[in-house]
């Protein structure tokens, strides 16, 4: 008898409904914390794994504007570049805390939507080249696939070169 999902995973398969994307989640019970925990558990190549990575950007005296990176897990995010790309001259990592407020999930199961506040998103185009990619279904635990122009879509995010 399987245990029923998550509360986050519902929450993702509720917002991928309403977006036209249909969330298959897969439960790993050891969990995929890194990306290529998740390409190994799932089969793939970790280049496949969406990285999601929260960070505030800033023009120099500004407030920090949290936005949202998707990133090939076989790429580093340049972080002087995901700042060009959001028109600020800074960039900065964010606490788990502010992870949490900003998406409604924990660092390592941010999905692509249904966050709880919606964020600017930036997204390496690593991930076009695939037929599909895995994406965190709201746990370190679950992910599922989507196709990367769904991805773009479902998420609105703009691909921009992010890597090192």
């Amino acid at each position: 008898m399987s245990e029923a999902p998550h509360r986050n995973v519902i929450r993702v398969i509720d917002a991928g409904r309403e977006l036209g994307v249909d969330v298959q989640p897969r439960h790993f019970a050891q969990g995929a914390k890194t990306a290529q925990d998740a390409a190994d558990a799932i089969g793939v190549d970790v280049g496949q794994i969406v990285k999601s990575l929260i960070f505030g950007v800033a023009s120099d005296a500004d407030e920090l504007e949290l936005v949202l990176a998707y990133v090939s897990g076989k790429n580093q995010l340049n972080e002087k570049l995901l700042a060009a790309a959001a028109g600020a001259a800074k960039c900065k990592r964010v606490d788990a805390d502010a992870v949490r407020l900003s998406t409604g999930y924990p660092i390592g199961g941010v999905p692509p939507f249904g966050h709880t506040n919606p964020l600017r998103v930036f997204i390496d185009p690593d991930l076009l080249a695939y037929d599909e990619v895995w994406a965190a279904a709201g746990t370190w635990n679950d992910v599922f696939a989507i196709e990367p122009n769904e991805l773009v879509r479902a998420s609105g995010g703009e691909v921009t070169d992010l890597r090192k």
